[in-house]
């Protein structure tokens, strides 16, 4: 039997445990904030597997390999909407949404009639959208706690300290925790608000375009919504600025006045571990697997990197995330 030691019970470190358990493996997993929860990055993702999407600024594997994550969370239990993604800008903005059109695949542009039929909350506010059917989205906190409890019943308990056991493979899945060690991997800070609109009946994410403030809106159900993300290249993880707020809830208005009446629920700030190429990294340095980098692709990859893992780790396929890094003096390398 196969013995790993997981570092981390973010999105990524429970997919890993998930995949191993499955086949039959054995793991201990290590958090030291325990469960998952407001600490780690995952807790204030979006949810939207928008594999097309993602294609406008994402390389080709965060479109192939997001492709499969909607049906992987299904079948380990997540509840995943299956109404694509919509995405629109106003007339003065409609050159966003043909560049937009240009850099991605597997959409239909749609009229104002059809706009209405998927959204009557919108109707009469857009010319035109593209609309993506195939892609889906689901509630990250359920996401993760499905994981999580699937996990307990299979007999993993997450330990808030190291184990003394030395003897497991390590895989380490703490993200910007592993900076010491992945030299270069920085933060990417992304801001967002949890907004309760009653008045309106989203049925799918949304994507406002716009040159300087893009806006996705996520429905998280019963007239609550996700708004996010900005992108900011630091790694600081603990305020929102004044202006992000300003411009997430300007673009929301823009959407739909409706939102100038939302009651704020919730501010959520962290940052997302990256690699210069924005990919993730399945790199090995002295015999501890480090699994990191999803960027903004979080529950989108978390599946496919899992899988990788597990192939090698069970079948020695090497993963097409692998890096080969070489460093001989730190003995840096996947094998």
């Amino acid at each position: 039997m196969i013995d790993v030691t997981i570092k981390g019970a973010g999105v990524l470190g429970l997919c890993v445990a998930t995949e191993i358990i499955s086949r039959g493996g054995n793991v201990t997993m290590i958090d030291p904030n325990g469960a998952p929860g407001p600490h780690t990055c995952s807790w204030w993702a979006g949810g939207m597997l928008a594999p097309f999407c993602e294609g406008e600024s994402a390389e080709e594997p965060v479109v192939r390999l997001g492709q499969k994550a909607a049906e992987w969370w299904e079948k380990h239990g997540a509840d995943i909407t299956h109404n694509g993604s919509l995405v629109v800008a106003q007339g003065r903005d409609i050159k966003e949404l043909n560049r937009f059109g240009r850099k991605t695949t597997a959409f239909k542009e749609i009229d104002a009639d059809t706009i209405s039929e998927l959204e009557p909350d919108l109707a009469g506010r857009y010319r035109k959208a593209l609309y993506f059917k195939d892609e889906a989205h689901l509630a990250p906190r359920s996401a993760l706690t499905v994981l999580h409890d699937g996990l307990v019943n299979a007999g993993v308990q997450i330990q808030t300290e190291a184990a003394t056991d030395n003897n497991s493979m390590v895989i380490d899945c703490t993200g910007l925790a592993a900076q010491s060690s992945l030299k270069d991997l920085r933060g990417v800070k992304g801001e967002m608000l949890i907004l309760h609109c009653p008045e309106l009946d989203l049925k799918r994410p949304i994507r406002l375009l716009h040159p300087r403030i893009p806006l996705y809106i996520v429905p998280r159900g019963d007239g609550v919504y996700m708004l996010g993300a900005t992108m900011i290249e630091t790694g600081e993880r603990t305020r929102i600025t004044a202006r992000s707020m300003l411009e997430m809830l300007t673009a929301a208005y823009a959407l739909h006045p409706s939102f100038g009446e939302a009651e704020i629920l919730e501010i959520g700030v962290d940052a997302r571990p990256a690699f210069p190429d924005n990919l993730p990294k399945i790199r090995k340095i002295n015999d501890v697997i480090y699994a990191n980098g999803l960027y903004r692709h979080g529950y989108l990859l978390a599946p496919s990197v899992a899988g990788q893992i597990a192939e090698y780790l069970f079948d020695g396929k090497k993963p097409e995330f692998s890096d080969n890094v070489r460093n001989e003096a730190k003995n840096e390398h996947f094998a």
